[in-house]
């Protein structure tokens, strides 16, 4: 069973819960910090409202029933789509903040395939 991490971020009151192969998490929250760096530079319409990685650990054990766990790749999804559908107006170099989402999201589409196959 592989080892895995879980980034949790938090969206106004909300919180979310994050699984993430062990290898991969410090990725997703490194990114996370960055897209919210770089997010008021944008000046579209329908820039996404991100949460904000406040921790993660090795460890998880959910006790309310409201909260879930998603999976790092359905998440990495919901993002990329979220910024491909931003209309620009400047000439911020949004292609580069998609470039990182998609290189992640890469990483663990061919994570998740090899686990499937048992190639761990």
């Amino acid at each position: 069973m592989p080892k895995m991490r879980y980034v949790i971020l938090q969206q106004h009151q909300e919180l979310q819960f994050v699984e993430m192969p062990e290898e991969y998490a410090y990725q997703l929250s490194a990114l996370n910090l960055r897209l919210n760096k770089e997010i008021d530079k944008l000046t579209a319409d329908n820039v996404p409202d991100l949460p904000k990685a406040i921790a993660e650990c090795d460890s998880l054990e959910l006790l309310r029933e409201d909260y879930s766990l998603q999976s790092g790749l359905d998440y990495i999804n919901v993002l990329e789509s979220a910024f491909a559908s931003v209309q620009e107006k400047k000439d911020y170099p949004l292609i580069s903040l998609l470039t990182e989402i998609r290189a992640l999201q890469a990483q663990l589409e061919q994570w998740y395939e090899e686990e499937e196959e048992g190639v761990h």
